[in-house]
């Protein structure tokens, strides 16, 4: 299955359709890592504003449709996700939630070691290890999902 040709663009190939397997083993690791969210005690708020953090950083529009949804369904409002381009110039996001976006933007950034020791130090101060190790992957597979879904041109379709 291949995309829609975008203007100016190549054809792209659906690479999760091409290669069910490898994509699979993707969504059964996306799986664990919610799981160890949960279980690290990260309510779905916390994930969903990781996974559109590093959503929108990485420029994924599928990935930001998809997780604006998902943390509207899981109670967060309009107006949180309106401003969380912009998290660090508000107060309406928790400790907790401020410390994992910025652990989210170190990983995404991985050359930045300075941001990486930063965000430690900054999620030290309010995260256990578990909760910290489970943003980690939080933020390591939305980074996987975006770039099959950049590479693969998934499409963002009105709503019917």
């Amino acid at each position: 299955m291949t995309s829609p040709v975008p203007a100016g663009g190549t054809r792209r190939i659906f690479i999760d359709k091409q290669s069910p397997k490898p994509y699979h083993a993707l969504v059964q690791t996306s799986e664990a890592v919610r799981a160890a969210a949960a279980d690290a005690g990260l309510d779905r708020i916390l994930v969903e504003l990781v996974n559109l953090r590093v959503s929108q950083i990485n420029g994924c529009a599928y990935c930001l449709h998809v997780h604006t949804r998902a943390a509207l369904r899981a109670g967060d409002t309009p107006e949180r996700l309106g401003v969380l381009a912009a998290w660090r110039e508000t107060e309406v996001f928790s400790p907790a939630e401020r410390a994992a976006l910025t652990l989210a933007e170190a990983t995404t950034d991985a050359a930045d070691t300075g941001a990486q020791d930063a965000a430690y130090a900054a999620a030290r101060d309010v995260l256990t290890d578990d909760q910290i190790a489970a943003v980690i992957w939080v933020a390591v597979t939305i980074n996987a999902f975006n770039r099959v879904s950049i590479m693969s041109g998934h499409p963002v379709r009105p709503a019917r």
